[in-house]
C-alpha cells in the first residue's frame, strides 16, 4: 500500500517552537519572506477570492493579478495589441466552457487602468502627508534604537571586561594554572570590549545626518503630491502595481456592451468597496470637435505639410467637411483662402539637422522605411509628430547618422542574446532602452544586420534581481 506525505498548513500543526535557536534571520523577517513567496505565487482558475494574482511584471497593465470578471468571478488575464502595445484584459471562461474563440469580457485597459489610478490617488489624498511624516520619524527612531542597543553592547562589554580584571588580580599567583586561565579570560574580555567599540564608532560613523528643517519641509511635500510621484519618468509600471496592491485587494470589472458601460467594483483591504462606472466609447474619439479647433489645426499644420497632406491626416482624424464629405486638397486649400492661411513652402537649406519625413530620412541612412518606424515604434531613435494622425517627422542630426554602422562592438549583442544574458524579456530591453539604461544601435549591413544591446558582462550577483 503506497503512502503519500501531505504538508499541512502551519495553523493545523500541534507545536510550534519560535525562536527555538539562533537562526540567520529573525522569525519576523521569515514571515515577511514566507509571505512575499506566496505573493509572487502564480494564481490558478476558481482559486481562493482572497488571494493575490502572482508576482507584479514589467507590462504596462496596472491591474495585472487584480482584475477579476464581474461575469463569472475568475481572474482576467491581460494582453497587449496594436503597434504601441496597448494594454486589455480578457476572460476565458465562456472560452474554457463553451469552446475556442468565446469570451465573456474582452476590454481594451486604458481607460480602466486611468480611473483605477485616479480613485486610488483620491483615497490617498487625506492619510498621505500624515504617513509621510510618520515613516520620517519611525526611520529615525529605528536608527536611535539601534544605537542604542550597541551602546548597551559596549557597557557590558566593559563590565566584563572589568570582572575579568578583578578577578585576574584577585587570584593567587602561586596558583599559576588558574592565574593562566583568568589571565585569558581577561585578554578575550579586552578583544571584545575592542571590538565592540569599533563596530559602534562604525555605526555612528554611517548613521545618516538628521534631516534640516528645510529639507524635511520638501520631503512632505513630495509625500503630498501623490500625483507628481506616480506620474515621473522614473515610477515603472511595475512600481505603480505595487503601490496599487499595498491597499488594492481585487477590481471587478463588468462590461455592459449593449449600454456601451463598464461597471468598476474596487475591493481595498479592510473590506471597504468603491464602485465606479465607465462610459466606453462607441467608436474611435475625435481629437478636434468645433469648427474652431479645425481651422486651428490646419492654420498649424500649413506651415509643415502642403495640402494633400493636410487633407489626409483631417480624414484620419474623423474630420468631415461642412457637406459630410472626406477632405480633398481643393477643400483644404479652400480653408487657407478664405482664412488668409499661408501655404506651405518647400524649405530649400540643406536636409542636415533639419526635420524629414520617415521616407527621407530612410532613404538619407539607406535603410528601408518599415525599418524606420520599426526604430521609432522601439524608442531607438526620437521622432516628432505634431497631431495624431500626422506624418512622423525625424530631425537627422549627426548623432543619429553615427548610431547606424556596419559593425558593432563585442559588447553589443543581437536582441535574442541580450535577452539571455540579462534575464529578461525582449519587452522589458526595449523599455529600458527608451528609458535610456541601456544603449542601442541598429546595424543595417553585412551578417551583423539589425538591433544590437550592449551589454556589459560581469559576474551575476544574487541580490542584483528582485522578486
Amino acid at each position: 500500500r503506497r503512502k503519500r506525505l501531505r504538508r499541512l498548513p502551519r495553523e493545523q500543526w500541534q507545536i510550534v517552537i519560535r525562536e527555538h535557536h539562533k537562526g540567520y534571520i529573525d522569525w519576523s523577517t521569515y514571515e515577511a519572506n514566507q509571505a512575499r513567496i506566496a505573493t509572487n505565487t502564480r494564481p490558478r482558475p476558481h482559486n481562493d477570492p482572497s488571494s493575490v494574482g502572482g508576482a507584479v511584471r514589467e507590462g504596462g497593465a496596472l491591474l495585472q493579478g487584480l482584475a477579476s470578471c464581474g461575469h463569472c468571478g475568475r481572474r482576467l488575464r491581460t494582453h497587449y495589441r496594436g503597434r504601441n502595445s496597448t494594454p486589455g484584459y480578457h476572460c476565458s471562461g465562456e472560452h474554457l466552457v463553451e469552446g475556442r474563440g468565446s469570451h465573456c469580457l474582452n476590454i481594451g485597459g486604458v481607460q480602466i487602468d486611468e480611473a483605477v489610478a485616479r480613485a486610488f490617488i483620491a483615497a490617498l489624498e487625506p492619510a498621505k502627508l500624515a504617513a509621510t511624516v510618520a515613516a520620517a520619524e519611525r526611520l529615525e527612531a529605528d536608527r536611535e534604537a539601534a544605537l542604542k542597543q550597541w551602546r548597551l553592547g559596549v557597557e557590558r562589554a566593559s563590565y566584563e571586561a572589568s570582572r575579568a580584571e578583578r578577578r585576574y588580580r584577585a587570584v593567587d599567583p602561586d596558583n599559576r594554572l588558574v592565574a593562566r586561565g583568568l589571565e585569558r579570560e581577561w585578554e578575550e574580555s579586552l578583544s571584545a570590549l575592542q571590538a565592540a567599540k569599533a563596530e559602534l564608532a562604525r555605526r555612528e560613523a554611517e548613521r545618516p545626518r538628521v534631516l534640516s528643517e528645510a529639507e524635511r519641509t520638501s520631503l512632505l511635500a513630495v509625500g503630498a503630491d501623490l500625483n507628481t510621484v506616480w506620474n515621473a519618468p522614473t515610477t515603472s509600471p511595475r512600481d505603480r502595481k505595487e503601490l496599487l496592491r499595498t491597499l488594492l485587494e481585487e477590481v471587478i470589472i463588468k462590461v455592459e456592451r449593449d449600454k456601451f458601460a463598464a461597471h468598476l467594483t474596487m475591493r481595498w483591504k479592510g473590506g471597504a468597496l468603491t464602485e465606479l462606472d465607465l462610459y466606453l466609447p462607441r467608436s474611435k474619439p475625435q481629437i478636434v470637435r468645433t469648427d474652431e479647433d479645425k481651422i486651428a489645426l490646419v492654420r498649424r499644420l500649413a506651415t509643415h505639410y502642403p495640402d494633400g497632406v493636410i487633407a489626409g491626416i483631417l480624414n484620419r482624424q474623423g474630420h468631415k467637411t461642412a457637406y459630410g464629405h472626406r477632405f480633398q486638397a481643393h477643400h483644404v486649400a479652400g480653408l487657407r483662402r478664405q482664412w488668409k492661411i499661408p501655404r506651405y513652402e518647400q524649405k530649400t537649406e540643406s536636409s542636415e539637422g533639419e526635420l524629414l519625413t520617415v521616407k527621407k530620412a530612410a532613404a538619407a541612412l539607406g535603410v528601408a522605411p518599415s525599418t524606420m518606424h520599426r526604430l521609432l515604434n522601439d524608442g531607438i531613435i526620437a521622432g516628432e509628430q505634431l497631431t495624431p494622425g500626422a506624418p512622423w517627422r525625424i530631425r537627422l542630426t549627426d548623432d543619429i547618422k553615427a548610431r547606424f554602422s556596419q559593425n558593432a562592438g563585442e559588447d553589443f549583442l543581437p536582441m535574442r542574446e541580450a535577452m539571455r544574458a540579462l534575464g529578461v524579456s525582449r519587452q522589458t530591453v526595449l523599455q529600458r532602452v527608451k528609458r535610456g539604461e541601456l544603449e542601442a544601435i541598429p546595424v543595417m549591413r553585412g551578417k551583423q544586420k539589425g538591433l544590437r544591446i550592449k551589454v556589459i558582462h560581469r559576474q551575476a550577483n544574487l541580490f542584483d534581481y528582485s522578486s
